[in-house]
C-alpha cells in the first residue's frame, strides 16, 4: 500500500478546482526536418496512410506534427488535433485516477476488489476470496484475456465484469501475466463506487484529469468525440483478405469503458506525457502544482507483474532484458534506460506511447492502420535519435517478424484447409441446426436459415456459416478470424450443442 500523509495530500490541489494553465510548451511552427523524415521513412515502410507524432523533451513540446493522410484515397491531412481511438492507453487514466483517490485514503491497491463492487466474483473460490484492485491492473487474475466478452459485444461493460463470474480460470491466480481489459474496466467502476452516489468514471476523468491539464479535445467516448463541433477525425482502415488497406468504421461504443475507449489527439496527449514525466505535476502560473503526489503516482509505474519474453515478442524486443507490467504501463529496460510505455489497438487505429523518465523524454504516436507494428518501430527509431544511440534499422527488423507473423497465420489457414474432409456432409438439413442456443457468459446464439443458407448470430455478429465438414462449420467473419462452429447430436440424432468462440452453448428447450 503507498502511504500519503495528510500534509502531502492536502498540497495537491487534484481535489479542489481544476487547475488551469499551460504544461508543456508547445514548439515552433517548422517541424525538425530530419524527423519529419524519419517518419516519413516509416509510413513508406509500414504502408501506413497517416500518423500524428507528438515529442516532449524537458517539459516542451519539440515536436509535433501530422503526416499522411486521414483516409487513404483522399487528401485531407492528418493534424496534431486529430482524434484517434487510443483503446488501451486509456487504462493508466484509469490508473492515474485511483492512485488519485489512493492518496487521498478512499482507495487501498490492496484491498479486497468486492470491498468496493460487492457484485464482483471469480469462479476459483481462491482468487475470489483474495483478488485486490492491483490485481486487476496488472493482469495477475488467472484468467485469459477473453476479449470477446467486450469486443463488439451487446452488453454493456458493467455487464462484462458481472458475466466474469462464470468463467473458469486459464491459469492459477497470481501465477503469471494474461492481459485482460475486463479486469481494469471492473477497477474504474471501483472507482466509482469509493466516490460514492452517481459517481462516474468518465466523470472523475474529466474533471480531475483533463480539464486541469486542459486536454480539450479528449473524450471518453468516440460517441461523445463525434458530437463534438470541432471533430477532426481521422478514418481507421484495416487489411481485407486480399491484403489491400481500406477504411473501416468507427468502433462504437453506447458507453465509457474504463478499459479502453478514450478518443484523443496528439496535442493532447503531449499534456498527458509531460504529467507523467513531471510524476503528477501541471504548471500554473510559471510553477509546478501536483494534481496528484509522486509517491501515489510513482506506484501505477512501478513494477508489479513479470511480462516473459518467447518466441514472437521476444523478436519484437532485442534489447530488452526484463519487461514487466505496472498499473497501466509496461515498464523495460532498453539500452541502458527504463522505459514506460503502452500501446493501444482497436478498429483500424494503433496507439503507442513512450516514456524515458531520466532523459524527461516522451513520444506519443498515434496511426489509423488496425495492428500494424510502426508504433514500435518509431518509437524506438525516436528514442535512438534522442539518445543519440547507434541507429538500427527497426523498420526492417520489425517487419521481417512481422512477416514472420503474418506466414504463421497463412500456415495456420492452410493447415486447418488441409484438415477438411472432402465429402463429409452434415449429418442433418440445414432446418434442424437453427435454433436458441444459451452459455452462462455468452448469452444467446441463434442459428437462423435465411434464403436457402444458415446464418449465425451472436453478440452483434451475423455471420453466414460455410460447411466445412460433418457438423462443422465457419462462420465467416474476418474480424473475429472466420471461427468454427461445430454442433453436436443427441442420442435421438436431434442437435444439441452448438461449440463457438471456445464456449459450448445448449440449445434451448422449444427455441
Amino acid at each position: 500500500m503507498v502511504r500519503i500523509n495528510r500534509r502531502q495530500a492536502l498540497a495537491c490541489g487534484a481535489f479542489g478546482s481544476p487547475l488551469i494553465g499551460a504544461h508543456a510548451e508547445e514548439a515552433s511552427d517548422e517541424p525538425d526536418a530530419e524527423l519529419s523524415d524519419i517518419v516519413g521513412a516509416a509510413l513508406k515502410s509500414w504502408d501506413v496512410p497517416g500518423v500524428a507524432v507528438g515529442i516532449v523533451r524537458k517539459g516542451q513540446v519539440t515536436y509535433l506534427a501530422g503526416h499522411g493522410v486521414k483516409k487513404r484515397g483522399d487528401t485531407e491531412p492528418v493534424t496534431p488535433d486529430t482524434l484517434f481511438g487510443i483503446a488501451s492507453c486509456t487504462k493508466a487514466f484509469t490508473t492515474t485516477a485511483m492512485a488519485m483517490l489512493v492518496a487521498q485514503g478512499r482507495m487501498n491497491w490492496d484491498a479486497p476488489v468486492r470491498q468496493y463492487l460487492d457484485y464482483f466474483r471469480l469462479a476459483d473460490p481462491s482468487a475470489d476470496r483474495l483478488v485486490t484492485l492491483r490485481d486487476l491492473v496488472c493482469h495477475r487474475s488467472g484468467l485469459g484475456s477473453h476479449d470477446l466478452l467486450w469486443y463488439r459485444a451487446s452488453w454493456s461493460p458493467r455487464e462484462a465484469v458481472r458475466r466474469i463470474a462464470h468463467l473458469a480460470p486459464d491459469l492459477q491466480f497470481r501465477s503469471s501475466f494474461q492481459y485482460q481489459s475486463t479486469m481494469v474496466a471492473a477497477a474504474g467502476y471501483a472507482l466509482e463506487a469509493a466516490l460514492g452516489k452517481d459517481a462516474t468514471w468518465e466523470g472523475f476523468v474529466r474533471r480531475r484529469i483533463l480539464e486541469p491539464l486542459q486536454m480539450n479535445r479528449t473524450f471518453c467516448t468516440a460517441a461523445e468525440a463525434r458530437k463534438s463541433a470541432a471533430a477532426d477525425l481521422a478514418m481507421p482502415h484495416r487489411r481485407d483478405r486480399t491484403g489491400a488497406i481500406r477504411p473501416v468504421a468507427w468502433y462504437e461504443t453506447e458507453w465509457a469503458d474504463p478499459a479502453g475507449s478514450i478518443v484523443s489527439c496528439a496535442r493532447d496527449l503531449c499534456k498527458w506525457a509531460a504529467f507523467h514525466l513531471r510524476r503528477g505535476k501541471v504548471v500554473r502560473d510559471g510553477r509546478e502544482v501536483a494534481l496528484v503526489p509522486e509517491q501515489a503516482l510513482d506506484e501505477t509505474h512501478a513494477p508489479q507483474n513479470i511480462i516473459p519474453l518467447h518466441g514472437i515478442d521476444r523478436k519484437l524486443q532485442p534489447l530488452t532484458d526484463h519487461m514487466t507490467y505496472c498499473m497501466g504501463w509496461v515498464r523495460q529496460d532498453y539500452r541502458g534506460q527504463l522505459l514506460l510505455s503502452h500501446g493501444g489497438t482497436i478498429d483500424g487505429f494503433r496507439t503507442h506511447l513512450t516514456l524515458v523518465p531520466k532523459e524527461q523524454l516522451g513520444i506519443v504516436l498515434l496511426n489509423n492502420l488496425n495492428g500494424t507494428d510502426m508504433n514500435l518501430a518509431l518509437s524506438n527509431t525516436l528514442v535512438d535519435y534522442h539518445l543519440k544511440s547507434p541507429r538500427r534499422d527497426w523498420n526492417a527488423e520489425l517487419g521481417e517478424v512481422a512477416r514472420e507473423r503474418d506466414d504463421a497465420v497463412k500456415w495456420q489457414r492452410e493447415e486447418r484447409e488441409k484438415r477438411r474432409i472432402p465429402g463429409a456432409k452434415q449429418s442433418r438439413e440445414d432446418a434442424a441446426y437453427v435454433g436458441t442456443y444459451v452459455e452462462p457468459v455468452f448469452g444467446e446464439a441463434k442459428v437462423k436459415l435465411e434464403d436457402g443458407k444458415l446464418f449465425w448470430e451472436w453478440s452483434t455478429f451475423k455471420c453466414p456459416l460455410e460447411h466445412y465438414h460433418f457438423d462443422t462449420f465457419v462462420a465467416k467473419n474476418e474480424i473475429i478470424n472466420d471461427p468454427f462452429v461445430n454442433f453436436s447430436l443427441g442420442l435421438d440424432g436431434s442437435v444439441v450443442t452448438l461449440h463457438a468462440v471456445n464456449r459450448y452453448f445448449l440449445r434451448a428447450p422449444g427455441k
